[in-house]
């Protein structure tokens, strides 16, 4: 399927020639300034941005159509369908480099750690569900290439096998700029806790990566159809979700060193601790941790994406500003245009403020 909107035929060769060098680089090599600039200089790096491939999008309107995906582009928008959720109409910057760096220049943000967003990679049948994860994978490192210092890649699993997951993720973890890996709240409604995600969060535990997370086919139903309730309201709950299935299912006991990235503030997740703490007092259900919920708060990490800077307080003030990243939500319409700005919400003193701006993401980024 051609795109004629998003990209021009030079640039389209460009970017193919990218990725074909990209297997040459050795994986550290591109960020070595980009590493040495962010200690230097306090660099801004926002994790929570989302990039969608020019690649991606047309294997989603072509391979895709028989699974039921849908793509369609005009001048200025795009849109997908899929069995697994809809978007759009989005702008063409979530496509166009050259825009998003633009942007990134007016917002003040030094760095962006490109993630794919919902339709992801869970749905269709098996073979397509790797074929998309290796395509996105593929062209966001070859961008990574393209600015070595302005972009990091989370990496995107083929989640529905976790053999195949594990492939991509051995082979995805050499691809210059790959610094972590991004996925659902759940995936294709199984959480996070089931077993047939064990030996993949084993893998990437060994591979020493972080996890960050995204709500995906959200709860709530048809109740949450009015109002963008399924937004404003799905999301934040299927993010609490996903972090009570991480603690009470055993998930971060079983694996010590794996390090996950709530995304919008830890969603419900935190404001509701005290009665998830109440409930492992006195329900048999909740009794398998050895420690109460809460203290697992901090094993997780939480992105600035809240929308209220008294929410930010009582995070730094409960969990520690050591476990909030700079996010934006780039550049969807409840994300954050200034993410940067809206920190100044927070009364911090400048070294704290650095923490949350970049520091404490260029030691979880290996950046």
């Amino acid at each position: 399927m051609d795109c004629t909107c998003c990209i021009s035929p030079k640039r389209r060769r460009l970017l193919g020639t990218m990725a074909a060098l990209a297997g040459g680089f050795a994986s550290g090599l591109p960020n070595a300034s980009a590493r040495a600039n962010a200690t230097v200089k306090g660099e801004s790096i926002d994790i929570h941005a989302h990039y969608y491939p020019e690649s991606y999008c047309e294997l989603v309107g072509s391979d895709g159509d028989k699974f039921g995906g849908k793509f369609t582009c005009d001048a200025s928008t795009f849109s997908f369908q899929t069995p697994a959720g809809g978007l759009g109409p989005l702008p063409l910057k979530f496509i166009r480099i050259d825009e998003r760096l633009a942007d990134m220049d007016a917002f003040g943000v030094d760095v962006q750690a490109l993630s794919l967003s919902v339709p992801m990679a869970y749905w269709a049948d098996r073979a397509f569900n790797a074929k998309l994860a290796t395509t996105w994978n593929t062209a966001a490192s070859a961008v990574q290439v393209q600015h070595p210092t302005r972009f990091v890649v989370l990496a995107t699993l083929p989640m529905l096998n976790a053999h195949d997951a594990i492939d991509e993720l051995e082979r995805a973890s050499e691809l210059p700029g790959v610094r972590g890996v991004y996925m659902g709240t759940n995936i294709n409604n199984r959480d996070l806790d089931d077993p047939l995600f064990e030996p993949v969060f084993a893998r990437i535990e060994q591979l020493d990566l972080p996890v960050f997370l995204h709500p995906q086919q959200t709860v709530g139903g048809a109740r949450l159809t009015d109002f963008y309730l399924s937004n404003l309201l799905g999301n934040p709950f299927d993010t609490a979700i996903a972090g009570s299935h991480l603690i009470l299912g055993g998930v971060m006991d079983r694996h010590p060193r794996l390090n996950v990235t709530l995304p919008h503030a830890g969603g419900a997740l935190p404001i509701l601790m005290g009665r998830i703490d109440a409930g492992w007092n006195v329900r048999p259900e909740t009794r398998r941790l050895a420690q109460k919920p809460s203290s697992y708060l901090r094993r997780f990490n939480y992105d600035t994406v809240s929308h209220s800077g008294p929410v930010l307080d009582f995070l730094i003030q409960n969990i520690g500003i050591d476990r909030l990243v700079l996010g934006s939500d780039y550049c969807f319409d409840m994300g954050y245009e200034q993410p940067v700005t809206f920190l100044d919400r927070l009364e911090l003193p400048p070294e704290q403020k650095n923490l949350i701006l970049g520091g404490n993401a260029a030691q979880l980024l290996k950046i």
